[in-house]
């Protein structure tokens, strides 16, 4: 480094990167800093630089780089910065002190953690420390890096597997193993390390009636509640299976449940009939919720409730790595909680691009007319809330009255004058009894999608035609 370059760096003053020090007398308050630095982006400590950002440098001897030294040395685990010392004018140098980010975080110096906040070295608090050190020891022993004992190749959907490897052999994101044998296929993707079957393996492609025994954490809740609490279910059901089942269960449910929202287009008289979420965007809140949840907790799981004014998608597990949900919404290093489930996942081609599901989520909601996603982290679980724009409907009684009630529904909408009850139950034959014709008539009346012309037995049903459904 030239005297150039420390002027410059001078110039452009302290930062969350770079602290100045005017003597090496503030080697112990330096030596905090590199530790924030080594916890964070890494960044320079210069002495001989004033507070005002002047190079007015020291004089520097054999014993002022063995007192820096001597200082840095507290820092565990330790690191070995580099100390540069660069002439200023005549007998006066500067020292610069240069560290990377850190691979061992957390660091500390004399038994305490920093962290840079701006330009200023602030103390982590215990709680912050222990979170540092268990994402450090998670990128090494994590739950879904073990062996899953007691679970062997036959345990597993090998359709599934087989699947898997085609696609991601076909979109260039893995090498063709040497066989289709279930070993090899596995190997390739990662979830078998000398024979032992890891845990990844098991949620990715372990068969629902072994898991419900044995990992019965991987289970998906759907729920359809009236109104905009949960006093008052619709449908509540659970499904148990790997987490490619559960994502299509939960596609399935979302497509059985939600109302479509039907809209017009300014010079077009046809009206584009969409789901009230978008699917695209509800994929990745689903596929987000199975790749970063926390699998290590035996009564965890994914749900997905559905209200009038919202959908909620709910996993078991914190945002890591010192993410808020803010951030999640900017462009931010995409650090899977489960990297071997999130990997397969990108393998199969269900995420295209590392750390963009938030940002997709957000703009795909923007297109859609509807608001932002929300996201909220709070007592171990994280859930991504979707809300919609338009009137609040109401729902049906199950999922089987869902289909009658469509079915309904579309014969109310051919008819040219409305239909009367009698005439309904007919066009129905055995499919639907009386008393069970009647609330779903009132359920889409409810719900704003058709009204009743008339008093009694003889009221004719007919379409409100600016509903939605």
């Amino acid at each position: 480094m030239t005297p150039d370059d420390v002027k410059a760096l001078a110039a452009a003053g302290e930062s969350e990167t770079l602290e100045f020090k005017e003597t090496t007398g503030q080697r112990r308050l330096a030596a905090k800093t590199v530790c924030a630095f080594l916890n964070q982006r890494g960044g320079k400590v210069l002495f001989g630089v004033n507070q005002d950002g002047v190079v007015v440098g020291q004089q520097v001897g054999k014993k002022t780089i063995e007192d820096i030294s001597r200082e840095l040395r507290l820092i565990q685990p330790p690191v070995f910065p580099s100390v540069e010392r660069v002439s200023i004018d005549g007998n006066y140098d500067a020292i610069v002190v240069s560290v990377v980010e850190g691979s061992l975080k957390p660091y500390t110096h004399r038994g305490k953690s920093y962290k840079r906040i701006g330009s200023t070295t602030n103390e982590v608090s215990a709680d912050e420390y222990n979170r540092i050190l268990f994402e450090r020891m998670h990128k090494e022993q994590r739950w879904e890096n073990q062996p899953a004992t007691g679970w062997s190749i036959d345990d597993l959907d090998a359709d599934e597997i087989r699947h898997t490897v085609a696609e991601a052999a076909r979109r260039g994101r893995l090498v063709e193993p040497a066989t289709r044998e279930v070993p090899d296929m596995l190997r390739g993707l990662g979830l078998l390390h000398d024979g032992v079957l890891l845990r990844a393996a098991v949620v990715l492609f372990g068969n629902s009636e072994r898991l419900t025994y044995d990992m019965p954490q991987c289970i998906l809740r759907v729920a359809r509640f009236r109104g905009i609490d949960r006093m008052k279910f619709l449908d509540n059901r659970q499904f148990i299976g790997n987490a490619f089942t559960l994502l299509a269960n939960a596609e399935l449910f979302l497509r059985e449940t939600l109302p479509i929202a039907g809209r017009f287009e300014r010079d077009k008289f046809e009206r584009i009939d969409e789901p009230l979420y978008p699917v695209l965007a509800t994929r990745e809140a689903l596929v987000n919720a199975l790749c970063h949840r926390d699998y290590s907790m035996g009564g965890s799981s994914i749900g997905v409730a559905v209200y009038d004014d919202r959908l909620e998608i709910t996993s078991t597990g914190s945002l890591h790595f010192g993410l808020t949900p803010e951030e999640l919404f900017t462009a931010h290093e995409s650090k899977p909680w489960n990297p071997l489930i999130a990997h397969t996942f990108y393998r199969r081609g269900i995420i295209e691009e590392w750390g963009t599901g938030t940002l997709k989520m957000a703009e795909i909601a923007k297109d859609a007319g509807i608001p932002d996603p929300e996201i909220e982290d709070n007592n171990g679980y994280v859930t991504v809330r979707f809300r919609h724009r338009q009137p609040l409907p109401q729902q049906y009684q199950s999922i089987e009255s869902i289909g009658l009630g469509r079915k309904i529904l579309a014969m109310i909408r051919r008819s040219e004058n409305g239909l009367a009850r009698r005439e309904i139950l007919a066009r129905m034959g055995t499919d639907i009894s009386k008393r069970k014709m009647r609330r779903i008539l009132e359920e889409l009346k409810d719900s704003g999608l058709i009204i009743s012309v008339g008093h009694g037995g003889s009221a004719r049903w007919m379409p409100r035609r600016a509903s939605t459904i």
